[in-house]
Parts: C-alpha cells; structure tokens; sequence
C-alpha cells in the first residue's frame, strides 16, 4: 500500500514533536520506548565486544600457557646437572 507521498505506511517516520494527533502521554511513551531499543542495541554492541574481548585474553592465556610447558619441556639444564653428578661420582 503506497501513500501518495511515496512512502509505505509502514516504514512511515514521525516526528513526535511534530506530530498533532498525540497526546503527551503517546509522547512519553514513545520517548521511553525509543530510549528502552538504544539501550538494547546498546547493550547488543557491549556483549559482543565483551565476547570478542574474552575470547583474545583467553586465547593470549592459553598461548603463554603453551608456551612456557614448550619452553620449559625444551631445558636440558637439568640433564646437564645429573651428568656432571654422576661423573663426579664416577670420579670418586
């Protein structure tokens, strides 16, 4: 359904302001209604950037984690240790 303006009624845009059928109660309403989905895709933003923000401490933690088994799996100090130990048995 077209109106003459080009536009669908239902994709109609209304200033409240400016509308003069509505009463200031309809005008409140609309204000909070209004406010109540900037909050909600507001909150829809934060959550995924939350997510997002989870997910790479969690995979930097991991990854140090990783790290430090490899890096202390790769030490030969201690080998070197019980060597030098054992010859030093040897020798006496």
């Amino acid at each position: 359904p077209r109106e003459p303006g080009g536009e669908a009624e239902f994709a109609q845009r209304i200033d409240p302001a400016r509308e003069p059928g509505l009463s200031p109660q309809q005008r409140q309403h609309m204000a909070q209604v209004e406010l109540a989905h900037r909050q909600r895709a507001l909150q829809r933003r934060l959550r995924s950037r939350n997510l997002l923000l989870a997910l790479g401490i969690g995979v930097v933690t991991v990854g140090i984690y990783g790290y430090t088994f490899y890096s202390v799996s790769q030490e030969r100090f201690l080998d070197e240790l019980e060597q030098e130990a054992e010859a030093a048995r040897a020798r006496a």
